[in-house]
């Protein structure tokens, strides 16, 4: 599975942003995707994951509320809609895609959000 992640970019507080994700490979292997964010000197932190099939998502607790992950299965696309967006909030967000039950086998290389004024 390859993984191609885009939109970032320059933002204002309290703006919005989509990220996208384009997924190709073997695609139909994928049980779940996800969404990662990693400043400078930190860990790569869980934003947001949704299950394939079901659409089933789930969030990390700073972005509850505000962030929307969804995908388009039939364009093999994953979706991380920003909204209200902080500071805080800047960060190289990654996508990447879980077909087992070990965890996130594939990475995209990410793409940058910078929030500021």
């Amino acid at each position: 599975v390859q993984l191609q992640a885009s939109g970032g970019g320059l933002v204002q507080p309290g703006d919005s942003l989509r990220l996208s994700c384009a997924a190709s490979g073997r695609t139909g292997s994928i049980y779940a995707m996800g969404w990662f964010r990693q400043t400078p000197g930190q860990e790569r932190k869980f934003v947001a994951r949704i299950t394939w099939s079901s659409g089933s998502t789930s969030y990390g607790g700073s972005v509850q509320g505000r962030f929307a992950v969804s995908r388009d299965n039939a364009k093999n696309m994953l979706y991380l809609q920003l909204n209200s967006l902080k500071p805080e909030d800047t960060a190289v967000y990654y996508c990447a895609a879980q077909t087992g039950a070990s965890g996130y086998e594939y990475w995209g290389q990410g793409t940058q959000v910078t929030v500021s004024s």
